[in-house]
């Protein structure tokens, strides 16, 4: 059994993977900006028989960060592995020269900056329990179809953060794995639970990416896609 903290958990691809993870036996702390829905999360969790607690999490907010790594080094100090899921979409509407500066700093301020403070935070617990840290991503190339500026830079920062992490620990030999996954397209409420030909369920996703976390192998600094 491994203590999971997800981050984003109350809905989408984050509660579909604490429902996966919790029912193959691992206790999943339920990450969310929101405590009423965290709850909720919880609740229905505990009803299916899985082990499952509420963390207050608001990547918007660093303090509520420091708070949550001070919590879990005090009541959860077993916590293995770190599932950063929760993200926010910025403006995917506007055109790439049009994009306002602020979309840019608050899409940042979830995507990357929160990200980084909850990892960086977290590690003295990760790493006396040789955790796994795991981010849930995309490709970032620019295409002809596709292309919302605020999102994909602050998903461009957070694989570079995965990979030069993962080249500091292992330079280091710190007892840390930490990798990427880009699920694929998939229905939530990022994208306005968008249907389209190839989109996934988040349950469908959930499925793929605990085959991953179970595989056995080390995945240090790699990006997975689990959508082909």
């Amino acid at each position: 059994m491994t203590r999971i903290l997800i981050t984003g958990a109350n809905k989408g691809i984050g509660f579909a993977l604490a429902q996966t993870l919790g029912n193959q036996g691992n206790s999943i702390l339920v990450g969310a900006r929101n405590a009423d829905r965290g709850q909720e999360a919880v609740a229905k969790l505990t009803a299916q028989g899985i082990s499952a607690a509420y963390l207050n999490v608001d990547l918007s907010n660093n303090n509520t960060l420091f708070t949550a790594a001070e919590t879990v080094k005090s009541i959860y100090p077993d916590l293995g592995m770190l599932i950063n899921n929760a993200g926010i979409p910025g403006n995917m509407q506007v055109k790439a020269p049009d994009t306002q500066i602020s979309d840019l700093q608050s899409t940042m301020q979830v995507n990357f900056f929160g990200n980084f403070t909850l990892i960086q935070a977290l590690l003295p617990v990760l790493e006396t329990n040789r955790g796994r840290i795991i981010n849930i991503t995309i490709p970032t190339a620019a295409n002809p179809f596709w292309n919302p500026l605020a999102y994909k830079t602050s998903k461009a920062a957070l694989n570079t953060m995965t990979t030069s992490l993962a080249a500091a620990f292992d330079a280091d030999k710190r007892p840390l794995e930490i990798f990427s996954i880009h699920p694929g397209p998939t229905t939530t409420d990022l994208n306005g639970n968008a249907h389209a030909d190839g989109f996934q369920t988040p349950d469908q996703v959930a499925q793929k990416i605990a085959a991953v976390l179970n595989d056995g192998k080390v995945h240090q600094g790699e990006f997975i896609e689990t959508g082909k």
